[in-house]
């Protein structure tokens, strides 16, 4: 039963966050890209900070290395990440299940970081390979025109992928701190203070709140993205942390694009092209070379479990 419960809490885990990518698209028709993302996180802290109010025995960060871990948060997870990704989504030729595949190279990157930044970790010949295969995948995505860099989306899908080293290289600060704080309460005061920073940033692009139309649609869009893919997401993403260990977690990477893509067909009429296909696929091989020893050591203890 354990198991089961682990499983449907994955895939709908992978459906919240798959989804996502198309709630992103579809709601970029009524707000500025960067307005967008700060209304998200405004929502999406509020909801946090209650669940860590009613989780943890003190949801409010103390000291300076709990707050350097928060705005370390902050800076790169919540504003600099969704930033990228709300104005690279903004393109049309980035589809929903092309920004969830490009995504998808987060844990590659994260591990590179992770190996870079982090004394004990070292990338190793076959791990290089991996993060080259990865990227090119990123780049069969991309798929840029030589004679015109600048057009059909090429450069939306770097501001992407920007996003995708974003997180990796949060994820990794994250890792790295020493400060004992409570997820909840960093992930809270992160989308709070990152919300914030997103509604400077947006402001210092000539973003206004008169530019978002207020619809029904719009609503929607922005209450799913708050509400189900920030809330209620990270709390499945934290309980199947503790649960699965972060191997088996990161591989929901690997299946939110086949959401993204099954979704934004059905909602948004997106076509999935062989370029996406071939790109997802490379991305995959990628992930499977950097991560190889971690993943033989969790086939192995499931088949010690079965």
């Amino acid at each position: 039963m354990s198991r089961l419960r682990n499983l449907s809490l994955f895939l709908v885990l992978a459906a919240a966050w798959g989804s996502a990518f198309v709630a992103i698209n579809a709601g970029l028709a009524y707000f500025p890209p960067v307005l967008f993302a700060a209304f998200r996180f405004d929502v999406a802290g509020v909801v946090m900070l209650a669940y860590a109010a009613y989780a943890v025995d003190d949801p409010v960060p103390r000291g300076r290395d709990q707050w350097l871990e928060v705005v370390s948060g902050a800076v790169f997870i919540i504003a600099a990440y969704h930033a990228f990704l709300f104005v690279g989504e903004s393109d049309p030729a980035v589809t929903s299940a092309v920004a969830a595949v490009i995504v998808s190279l987060s844990p590659v990157l994260t591990t590179v970081f992770a190996r870079a930044l982090l004394p004990a970790e070292r990338l190793t010949a076959v791990g290089a390979l991996g993060l080259g295969i990865g990227l090119a995948g990123a780049v069969v995505l991309a798929n840029p025109d030589p004679a015109n860099l600048t057009g059909g989306g090429t450069v939306a899908k770097l501001l992407v992928l920007l996003a995708a080293t974003s997180f990796a290289l949060g994820s990794v600060l994250s890792r790295a701190s020493e400060a004992d704080i409570a997820i909840e309460t960093m992930e809270a005061w992160s989308m709070l203070l990152g919300a914030g920073l997103t509604h400077l940033l947006a402001l210092a692009l000539g973003e206004s709140v008169a530019d978002a139309t207020w619809t029904t649609e719009s609503l929607l869009a922005l209450g799913y993205l708050s509400v189900v893919a920030s809330g209620i997401g990270f709390l499945i993403y934290f309980d199947l942390l503790d649960r699965l260990g972060p191997i088996e977690i990161n591989l929901v990477s690997y299946v939110a694009p086949v959401f993204a893509a099954a979704v934004g067909w059905l909602v948004l009429d997106e076509g999935i092209t062989p370029t996406t296909v071939a790109g997802f696929l490379t991305v995959c091989v990628g992930f499977a070379l950097v991560k190889r020893d971690a993943i033989r050591e969790e086939l192995r203890a499931v088949g010690v479990a079965g």
